[in-house]
């Protein structure tokens, strides 16, 4: 967004963020399962909570929450709430290892140059061409 007054690095910048906490049904199912995709390491890891580490310090954390419910995909209520988008060079040969991690690719795929992915917990995530990000 060129131009627009929030673009590029803000120094009144009110926060920055350092992790984003996923909510798990399997807390070490999932801490491997993105470690495998992401290649961060696993800072901390119990049953009810992991954290992975990756480069600059940004975190991904693993919440056990007992009753967790996947949102589901195709996901119509708009209930997934947020996704990530993951830059790869192979969106073909990054789907097939993320299924041999764990997690599933479903039929349903709403678009041509990225893939939606689940995670083991069922959190829908899309690996996207690293290209499109410039």
């Amino acid at each position: 967004m060129a131009g627009h007054p929030l673009s590029g690095r803000n120094p009144m910048a009110i926060a920055a963020l350092k992790m984003v906490t996923l909510d798990s049904s399997d807390v070490r199912r999932d801490a491997l399962f993105w470690a495998t995709v992401l290649g961060w390491g696993v800072a901390h890891e119990q049953e009810e909570y992991a954290m992975l580490v990756g480069p600059d310090g940004l975190a991904l954390g693993l919440g056990l929450v007992a009753d967790h419910v996947a949102p589901g995909w195709p996901n119509e209520q708009g209930s997934k709430q947020f996704h990530l988008d993951l830059a790869v060079d192979d969106l073909e040969a990054a789907a097939v290892a993320c299924a041999e991690a764990g997690g599933t690719v479903p039929d349903d795929q709403p678009g041509e140059t990225w893939t939606v992915v689940l995670d083991p917990s069922g959190h829908p995530f899309c690996l996207t061409r690293a290209e499109s990000w410039g």
